[in-house]
C-alpha cells in the first residue's frame, strides 16, 4: 500500500511562517501571470461544462468565498471535469482511494485560539489551511456518465429560462429595460438593463448567458444597498471602494451563474484586466479574500429571497 505524505492525504495544518493570505494570493497570481482568470472558464469544447459551485462529496455542503476561486483555479489547472471534492480522510471513509502521485488542492477556513486581552479571555480568529481532492483523482473515477456530461452550448432564450426568470422575480428588484447600458441606481434603488435582444453571442458565451451574467452583476450591486447588506460605501468612480464593489459584483455574478450552470463572458480588454488584478493582488494580499467573501454573502442573500 502506497504511503502518502500528510499534504497528499489532505491533512489540516497551520502555516506558522508563511502567511496564508500570501499563499492563497500566490496561487491566484500564478494563474493570472499565465493569462488565466480563475473565475472564467476560457476553453470550449463539448466535453467541458461551465463552472458549478464546488461542493463536498461526503457532506453535500457547498464551498464559499475564496475557496470557490481556489477550487475553480485547480479545476482549470488540472482540467478536472467535476466540482466534487473531499479530504483524503473523507474519501477513505467512503471506501475511495486517491490515485498514486495525486496532489491535494488548497482550501482555507477560520479557526480560533484563546488569548487574554485586558484581563478577559477572547477567542481570536485565524486562518488555517487544508487540502482536498477532486473526484477525478480517485482510482474509481471513470470519465463517463454520470460524472461527465456533454455541454452543447445551447441555452434557451431568457423568456424560457423559467428558473432564472423566477429567481430574479423573487428578489423583488425593480428592473427597467432601455436602449442603454446596464447599471444600478442607488438613489432610486432601480436596475437599468439593455433589452435582451441587444446582447450577442461571443466565443465564450451565448447572448442569453451574457444577458443573465450582466443582470446578476447588477443584482449583486442591488444587494449591497443600505436596507439590504449595506455593503456599498461609495459611488465615486475611480476610488478604491468603488473598484472593490465592482469586483464583488463580478465575483457574485460568476457564483450565481455557476449555480445555474451558465458561463460568464471573458472581459473585452483581457490583458489590461489581468494586469489590473495583478497590481491589486501584489499590493494587498487580503483583497481577494474580502471580495470573495462579500460576493458569497451577496449570492447567499439573493438565494435567501427564494421561497
Amino acid at each position: 500500500m502506497t504511503t502518502l505524505s500528510p499534504s497528499e492525504q489532505g491533512q489540516t495544518f497551520s502555516v506558522p511562517r508563511l502567511d496564508v493570505h500570501d499563499l492563497v494570493t500566490h496561487i491566484i497570481i500564478d494563474q493570472l501571470e499565465q493569462g488565466i482568470v480563475p473565475w472564467e472558464r476560457r476553453w470550449i469544447n463539448e466535453d467541458i461544462l461551465p463552472f458549478t459551485i464546488p461542493f463536498n462529496g461526503t457532506t453535500g455542503n457547498r464551498y464559499n468565498g475564496i475557496n470557490i476561486v481556489l477550487l475553480w483555479s485547480s479545476v482549470i489547472k488540472n482540467r478536472y471535469t467535476t466540482d466534487e471534492w473531499a479530504s483524503f480522510k473523507q474519501w477513505h471513509i467512503n471506501g475511495e482511494i486517491i490515485r498514486k502521485g495525486e496532489k491535494g488542492s488548497l482550501v482555507v477556513y477560520y479557526d480560533t485560539f484563546e488569548k487574554e486581552v485586558e484581563g478577559e479571555i477572547q477567542k481570536i480568529p485565524f486562518l488555517k489551511t487544508s487540502y482536498v481532492f477532486n473526484r477525478c483523482q480517485l482510482v474509481s473515477y471513470d470519465e463517463t456518465p454520470p460524472f461527465i456530461k456533454k455541454y452543447t452550448g445551447l441555452v434557451p432564450t431568457f423568456e424560457k429560462r423559467l428558473d432564472v426568470q423566477q429567481f430574479v422575480e423573487n428578489t423583488g428588484a425593480i428592473i427597467k429595460h432601455h436602449n442603454g447600458g446596464a447599471s444600478y441606481n442607488r438613489a432610486n434603488d432601480e436596475i437599468s438593463m439593455p433589452f435582451p435582444e441587444q446582447f450577442v453571442d461571443t466565443l465564450q458565451c451565448t447572448a442569453t448567458e451574457n444577458y443573465i451574467a450582466t443582470l446578476f452583476h447588477e443584482l449583486v450591486h442591488w444587494s449591497g444597498a443600505p436596507k439590504r447588506l449595506d455593503r456599498i460605501k461609495s459611488e465615486k468612480f475611480g476610488d478604491q471602494n468603488y473598484a472593490n464593489e465592482e469586483l464583488v459584483a463580478e465575483f457574485g455574478s460568476a457564483f450565481l451563474c455557476a449555480g445555474f450552470g451558465l458561463r460568464t463572458a471573458e472581459k473585452a480588454a483581457h490583458s489590461a484586466y489581468i494586469e489590473n488584478w495583478l497590481n491589486v493582488l501584489k499590493e494587498d494580499n487580503r483583497c481577494i479574500f474580502r471580495v470573495a467573501s462579500a460576493a458569497s454573502k451577496a449570492a447567499d442573500y439573493l438565494n435567501s429571497l427564494q421561497p
